[in-house]
Formats: C-alpha cells, sequence, structure tokens
C-alpha cells in the first residue's frame, strides 16, 4: 500500500489521537460495551473508526455490537467533514453528516473536555435472519457523553438555584458544594450540553450484515441484492416479504434493474468515453501474457498497445474489441444481437445510474455496478475502496503505477 500512500489515495485524510484524547476515547469504548485499547496513539475517521484499533482487536467492525447495533465516537470537532472508510451501512455518510449539522457548536464545546458516543437504534435488538434488514426506516440517534457532564450541568444549575433562595447564599456549605463543583468540572453555567436524539429515515442503502446486502426501495419494486451466496439461499426460503431477491452474480439482476429503469447502457455514447477506455484497458490487461514491458507503459504508448493488442488470440481479442465490433456491424444490419458478440461481465461494466435517478441513489447504484462487474479501477475506488484495497494487492507492480496515474488525474 505504500504506492497508494504516497500518491494520498490511502486513508490520507484520518486524524492522529493522542494524549489526553485516548483516555476519552478509551472512555467511550468502555461505555459502549468495548474493551479499551492498548494503543498510545492511533488515528480515526469521521465516524471514530480507527483502523490500528481495527488491527489491534482483528476486527474490522469493533465498534458494533452484532450486526443489528453500529455505534460511532466523536472525539473532536475536526470530524466534521472526514471521509468514512469503512461503513457499515452506505448511509453512515449521511447519518454522521446530519448529526453534525445539527449539533455543530454543541459538539464543538463538548469536544473541549469530553467526548460523545453514538448509538444508531433502528429498534432491532439482533438480526434473526437476512430479511431483517428490511426493517430498517426510522434510525434513532442517541448521544451520549463519557462523563455524563449534561447531568452534572443540571445538578450545578439546581445547586446554583438553591443557593439564590431565601439565605441561602450565606450558607457555607451551599458555597463549598459550588466550588467543589466548579473545580472539578469548571463553571458549566453557559455550555451548550443539550445533545438531543436525532432521527433519521432511511430509504435505499448497503449494509455489510450477512455478508453484504443491498435494499433498493423507491422504485417500482422492493429489491434485495445479497453478495453472500448463503444468505441469499436462506432469505428466498422467506415467505413474509413482497420483495424481489437476486444474488448479485445472476445475469437476471441486470435485466430487472434496466427493466425499471435503475440502470441503463447506451453503448453508442460510452464507447466515446474516458470510462470506456478505462474499462477496456482493464480488460486487455486481464488477457495479456508475459508481457516484455512494464504494462503502465504498454498501456500508455499507442504504439506499443497496438502492438501486444494484435497478438492476443482472435477469441480474446473479440472479448477486447466486442462492443466496437457489435456497434461497426448493427451499423449494416440490426439482426445482430449483443449478448452473441459483447462479452457478458464487460457488457455490465458498461452499465450506469439511470439518468433519472436522484444523487443519494445513483451513488449506490454505482456501488452496485462495480461490484456486479468490476473493471472500472477509478470508480472501484471511489464506490467500494476497500474492495479497491484488497484488489489492488493482487496486480502487478507497473499496473499499479498505471492505476494511481489514472486515479490522480480524475480526482
Amino acid at each position: 500500500m505504500q504506492k497508494l500512500k504516497v500518491a494520498n489515495l490511502y486513508r490520507s485524510e484520518l486524524i492522529l489521537i493522542s494524549g489526553k484524547l485516548v483516555d476519552r476515547y478509551n472512555e467511550c469504548l468502555k461505555t459502549l460495551g468495548f474493551k479499551p485499547t492498548k494503543l498510545k496513539s492511533f488515528s480515526i475517521d469521521g465516524i471514530g473508526w480507527s483502523p490500528e484499533i481495527a488491527e489491534e482487536k482483528k476486527q474490522t467492525y469493533y465498534l458494533n455490537n452484532g450486526e443489528a447495533n453500529p455505534h460511532g465516537i466523536i472525539i473532536t470537532p475536526l470530524q466534521q467533514g472526514k471521509p468514512i472508510y469503512t461503513p457499515f451501512h452506505t448511509i453512515d455518510r449521511d447519518i454522521m453528516k446530519f448529526v453534525f449539522r445539527t449539533h455543530a457548536g454543541r459538539i464543538n464545546d463538548v469536544t473541549r473536555d469530553c467526548a460523545i458516543c453514538l448509538d444508531f437504534d433502528q429498534g432491532i435488538d439482533a438480526f434473526y435472519g437476512p430479511l431483517d434488514v428490511l426493517k430498517y426506516h426510522n434510525i434513532t440517534i442517541k448521544l451520549r457523553l463519557i462523563n455524563d457532564l449534561d447531568k452534572i450541568q443540571d445538578q450545578q444549575l439546581q445547586l446554583i438555584e438553591k443557593f439564590k433562595r431565601g439565605n441561602n447564599f450565606i450558607d457555607e456549605n451551599i458555597h463549598l458544594e459550588l466550588l467543589e463543583s466548579a473545580k472539578k468540572h469548571g463553571d458549566l453555567r453557559h455550555r451548550d450540553l443539550d445533545l438531543s436524539e436525532l432521527t433519521y429515515t432511511t430509504s435505499s442503502f448497503y449494509t455489510e450484515a450477512f455478508g453484504g446486502v443491498y435494499v433498493l426501495r423507491d422504485f417500482i419494486t422492493d429489491i434485495i441484492v445479497f453478495q453472500d451466496e448463503k444468505s441469499y439461499k436462506e432469505a428466498i426460503k422467506d415467505t413474509e416479504y413482497d420483495v424481489l431477491m437476486y444474488h448479485i452474480s445472476q445475469p437476471e439482476l441486470m435485466e430487472k434493474l434496466r427493466d425499471h429503469l435503475i440502470i441503463e447502457a447506451d453503448l453508442e455514447h460510452i464507447v466515446k468515453t474516458k470510462r470506456y477506455e478505462r474499462i477496456k484497458k482493464f480488460e486487455f490487461v486481464q488477457q495479456l501474457e508475459k508481457p516484455e514491458h512494464p504494462i503502465n507503459e504498454i498501456l500508455d504508448n499507442k504504439v506499443l498497445f497496438k502492438s501486444y493488442l494484435n497478438k492476443i488470440e482472435i477469441k480474446k481479442l473479440k472479448k477486447i474489441n466486442g462492443v466496437e465490433i457489435y456497434l461497426e456491424r448493427l451499423e449494416r444490419s440490426n439482426a445482430y444481437k449483443i449478448h452473441d458478440m459483447v462479452d457478458q461481465s464487460f457488457y455490465f461494466a458498461l452499465h450506469e445510474p439511470h439518468s433519472s435517478l436522484e444523487p443519494e441513489h445513483q451513488d449506490l447504484i454505482w456501488k452496485l455496478l462495480v461490484n456486479v462487474s468490476p473493471k472500472d479501477v477509478l470508480f472501484l475506488y471511489w464506490y467500494d475502496k476497500e474492495q479497491f484495497y484488497k484488489t489492488y494487492e493482487t496486480w502487478d507492480e507497473s499496473f499499479k503505477d498505471w492505476v494511481i496515474e489514472t486515479i490522480s488525474n480524475n480526482i
């Protein structure tokens, strides 16, 4: 990952946590029912997740109490607007934006000497089956201060009111109580610590639960897409819900998404785009055998690219150039069928969210599409970074260089 780090493409916006902030973070972990970290310093993202602690605990989603109970930690106002690198749900980013948009001033005040534990409560104690994800609707976001500073503030205010009553202002015991509270917690009279619960309403989303599930709502019919085959087979036995269910590898899924105007593929337009060139070059690399030049040099040099392209056996060549061959022949006759001439996975990779979709749905559908056919390295990086990082490790070093340059030039 060193090359990605140098190019600022690997978790480059994490926030370093050390000193007293580590103690506050550990208090949050204990408050949420987790064991504290032994690390003296670490980094966190926008929701309070730390890659170093995840590695220490050997558990990626260590802020979850089971798949149905995710949590977050706010330790500093610097988390506002920061990326969430391993979201358990795609809606996590929107939820954190919502939290900071509503409570930014209070968070800035509270985190001067405290930390905030977040509980995302969707009213489900535990998942018992894959279709339980359909119960997600209204999520209550509960914010709790680690040292109950808001309750101590109430106690201070009550003590002040007591001090003002009658002749209590001469009561030395009340004086001592006020001084003791002020020395220990500071003057809390004018602090804004009212972090009220928030409610976030979900629509379509992706969750890592049950091996990865897409829940597509607000369309003609609700559609659920499973990445894990075992969860899919378990779900199709459930007749309680009236939804369409697919495994992500089923070709019928793409057909249904097109029928429901969720995705589209205008080949005549796409073939002229940079995205098509990226996908074609990716496919070319997959078919390349024992190149004598670095892959990045082959991909960037038109003469070398054509030279190697013409050395590839005809069957593989048709897989790379199938779309162009199909469009060329379609001009002469409409008797040609796309599935006879264009490789299925290549064709799937050329799809995009339907132009009628709202932006929030477009991002989710892009993530689904790069999971169906991950051939566009730039969009894979944009919409599923963790999958990109895993796949990146399997690539040739010179191809990694081309990928890094491609992503850097398009950010």
